[in-house]
């Protein structure tokens, strides 16, 4: 039995080596531990949303396709957060230059309007997936919503929008202005770490002692009553404003969240 593996958000939520060679050899580590006959694919972020805004390290998503390739394993990106012009580029495909085998999206399809997803192949998978007998269905699958009109007209909607008014790369245009804003709230109290990337960024707090994930869900409730919505896990708190966001507003964000966090001190 071939399985897929999920290396990238696990060993994220570890720690990061200080170069990115070293975390991708844990795939070399499994093939020769399990065999590469069982592994099907790898999948990963090619930046890590869900545990905090982590940034691959140099080397890393290379080093993947390397040993993809090596071993004949499919490399799967999920770009659910990462698609759909979230780094200044239309994807982290482009961003990273680095192309993998499979790619799954969702939210910015429709903006979030309706539920949808996609996954985009690559000519190897499309190829692989026509071989057969000619009077059978190439790809045997279907779910009671696939293909949903609603759904559809949505995901259609809004890639004329991003289309027309050049969203998915406007972050490239405000990533500079983003990143000075962030790292302004450098030295104000438990912040230990500030990451940005594009249009998303995360500020890392130190944890109350004995209560770790109060500080930032403190400041997520004061932000939200002052008209801010963030995001927190556990005391990091992620942040994805709208591709739309001007440059005021962004000043607006910010000076909030300062407030916030000088209050949770």
């Amino acid at each position: 039995m071939r399985h897929t593996l999920d290396i990238g958000r696990n060993a994220f939520s570890k720690g990061l080596p200080a170069h990115g060679v070293e975390l991708a050899d844990d795939l070399e580590r499994l093939v020769q531990l399990h065999g590469a006959e069982t592994i099907a694919a790898v999948i990963v972020e090619p930046m890590s949303g869900s545990a905090g805004v982590v940034l691959p390290p140099k080397g890393y998503l290379e080093k993947l396709r390397a040993t993809a390739d090596k071993y004949g394993i499919l490399l799967i990106f999920d770009e659910v957060i990462t698609g759909f012009g979230r780094l200044g580029t239309p994807f982290a495909v482009d961003y990273f230059g680095v192309l993998p085998d499979l790619v799954t999206t969702a939210k910015g399809l429709t903006n979030g309007a309706v539920p949808m997803g996609a996954v985009f192949a690559s000519w190897k998978v499309y190829d692989g997936l026509m071989v057969g007998p000619e009077n059978a269905i190439e790809l045997f699958h279907g779910y009671t919503y696939s293909g949903h009109p609603v759904a559809c007209a949505a995901g259609l909607a809004t890639l004329e929008i991003y289309e027309e008014e050049g969203l998915l790369t406007r972050a490239a245009e405000l990533a500079v202005y983003w990143q000075d804003a962030l790292h302004s709230l450098a030295g104000l109290p438990a912040v230990v770490d500030i990451r940005n990337l594009g249009l998303v960024g995360a500020i890392e707090l130190a944890p109350r002692d004995g209560a770790p994930g109060t500080r930032a869900y403190d400041i997520f409730v004061d932000c939200f009553n002052k008209g801010l919505l963030i995001r927190v896990t556990g005391d990091i708190i992620a942040l994805s404003p709208p591709l739309i966001i001007e440059k005021d507003q962004i000043d607006t964000l910010v000076s909030t969240l300062a407030d916030a966090l000088k209050r949770a001190a």
